[in-house]
């Protein structure tokens, strides 16, 4: 493995260790845009047939629990490059008493090795955990040999061309802001901190899941405040009600994928 591959990885798991230490499992939990946008991810998935589960980007925890919880006889096993936040995903299934969760520090590149061809029926990622991939076509293929035939992988990514962040930022004159996504490397959501990452067009995520077959797909945050801006609704709940209808409406215009996230669901041929 070359020594920049190596940092590449080790950059991204320092800056998520960064976020618990920060109180991002505190701050994640009391934000109502991210509750809401995780429960329609979660509703998606939950159309399609599965025993043995596997999340890719678990953090925390919140939604290996949830499936664990919700569907006793599924198996549910979470991985996530950093170690602190396994930390916490094992905290909540040991405190919660789930015997069919389970919670591992690992990153795309031991998939192969640590899991059997065809062991999953269900492969989820929320919050755009493959945004932070080295080669997202690799981690397509290690997917798609995980999935069982007829398997169902449901996938979300930070997009690409969300318009209305690039927008507000470019009338704002903050231009480094607005067209940062554009760029091969995206730098992630903090002004601080710098994630190495890429943000994906929908054309070069279904290039990337070409052997897969497209089920379905939407966008998120058209014009529904994206969820690291909680304070936009406080007090509000009609006038978000009536953004997150908008975009309900905008998914069969050209609009859907012009959110601040994308989601796709594909099945393994």
């Amino acid at each position: 493995m070359p020594e920049s591959k190596n940092t590449f990885y080790k950059i991204v798991s320092d800056y998520y260790d960064k976020d618990v230490d920060f109180g991002f499992e505190n701050k994640a939990e009391n934000n109502l845009l991210l509750d809401k946008i995780r429960n329609d991810f979660r509703a998606i998935t939950i159309k399609y047939p599965f025993r043995k589960v596997l999340e890719i980007g678990c953090g925390p925890g919140f939604d290996v629990a949830w499936f664990a919880e919700e569907f006793p006889e599924s198996e549910v096993t979470g991985i996530d490059i950093s170690g602190k936040m396994i930390a916490l995903a094992e905290q909540r299934i040991t405190h919660r008493k789930l015997k069919n969760a389970k919670a591992i520090v690992l990153d795309e590149r031991g998939l192969s090795e640590t899991f059997q061809p065809g062991e999953f029926d269900l492969i989820y990622v929320y919050f755009g955990a493959l945004n932070t991939v080295s080669d997202l076509s690799k981690s397509a293929k290690d997917i798609y040999k995980l999935l069982r035939p007829g398997g169902h992988a449901v996938l979300t990514f930070v997009n690409k061309w969300y318009l209305r962040e690039m927008f507000v930022q470019a009338l704002k004159l903050n231009f480094k802001v607005a067209f940062s996504r554009l760029k091969k490397d995206w730098g992630g959501y903090s002004p601080n901190r710098h994630l190495p990452s890429r943000c994906y067009s929908p054309g070069q995520v279904f290039d990337s899941f070409s052997d897969f077959k497209l089920l379905d797909k939407k966008g998120y945050s058209i014009f529904y405040p994206a969820w690291y801006n909680p304070h936009k609704l406080k007090g509000k709940e009609q006038k978000g009600q009536k953004l997150w209808d908008k975009d309900q409406r905008l998914q069969h215009s050209s609009l859907w994928s012009k959110g601040e996230y994308t989601l796709f669901v594909f099945r393994k041929s």
